[in-house]
């Protein structure tokens, strides 16, 4: 699929609405570090473009929001000038999807969608491991709050690994009539005993994750990447991601219709 690289104006795509999330008990104090609005798509995107004066794009009181006319003036910043792998013609389909006059590409913070990839390292049995939670918006009592909705890690992958090309042991259609005592021999092995299970078994990889977190197994470190995945713009998916280019930090889409 061709790709488009997006330096990200809120002004022009990431119109989302007020949000605010709860926190509470020992992480008041974290709460202040938190930024009023979006950091995305308010105080950080519009500082690269004009350093001069702030647009705010946040409150459905302003005249300027979700303005058709300044949203089209910003989109062609969107696009990275540097990136030559996609055509004009991909560039004018995504205007048009956005800017369309009835049905305007918006995204909706609170609504579902999009999801937050984040890159973490754990320490396992000594020894640092990447983790990558996806997080979600949820919505709680009269506001919202950042869940774990799934998890992947390669130290749970290699638990569930199995050659399903090939007949492995299993236990005889007949095991009933014998009260199942074959059973033993199933979990004499440990090694062998995901062949017992359905073919259409899925590893729950978020309760692995919760039962080794809980055990004292797994312990969290750092945050070491951060990334946000949106589905939101009917025919097209995209991805933010934070890229450091010489004398500038960058917040850029790869963007990639659907």
């Amino acid at each position: 699929m061709r790709s488009l690289r997006l330096l990200v104006l809120a002004v022009s795509l990431l119109a989302f609405s007020h949000t605010y999330a709860q926190v509470g008990n020992d992480m008041d104090d974290e709460s202040k570090l938190m930024p009023k609005q979006n950091r995305l798509t308010s105080s950080s995107v519009d500082s690269m473009v004009r350093k001069t004066r702030r647009v705010t794009v946040t409150t459905h009181g302003d005249k300027k929001y979700q303005d058709s006319k300044l949203r089209k003036k910003y989109l062609a910043m969107l696009f990275d000038g540097g990136n030559t792998s996609f055509s004009n013609d991909l560039k004018v389909q995504f205007a048009k999807d956005v800017l369309d006059k009835d049905k305007p590409g918006i995204l909706d913070f609170h609504a579902a969608g999009w999801v937050a990839e984040v890159q973490t390292i754990f320490t396992v049995n000594g020894k640092d491991q990447p983790v990558i939670l996806f997080m979600a918006l949820e919505p709680d009592h009269l506001g919202y709050k950042w869940v774990i909705s799934n998890v992947y890690s390669d130290i749970f992958s290699t638990y569930f690994k199995r050659d399903t090309t090939k007949i492995g042991q299993f236990l005889h259609p007949m095991s009933h009539e014998l009260d199942f005592m074959n059973l033993r021999k199933a979990f004499m092995t440990v090694d062998s005993v995901a062949q017992f299970a359905s073919k259409h078994f899925v590893p729950d990889y978020l309760t692995l994750f919760l039962y080794e977190v809980k055990k004292g197994t797994m312990k969290f470190r750092y945050v070491n990447d951060v990334k946000f995945h949106f589905f939101q713009i009917p025919g097209w998916y995209f991805e933010l991601a934070d890229f450091n280019r010489p004398r500038v930090q960058y917040w850029l889409a790869d963007l990639e219709p659907c």
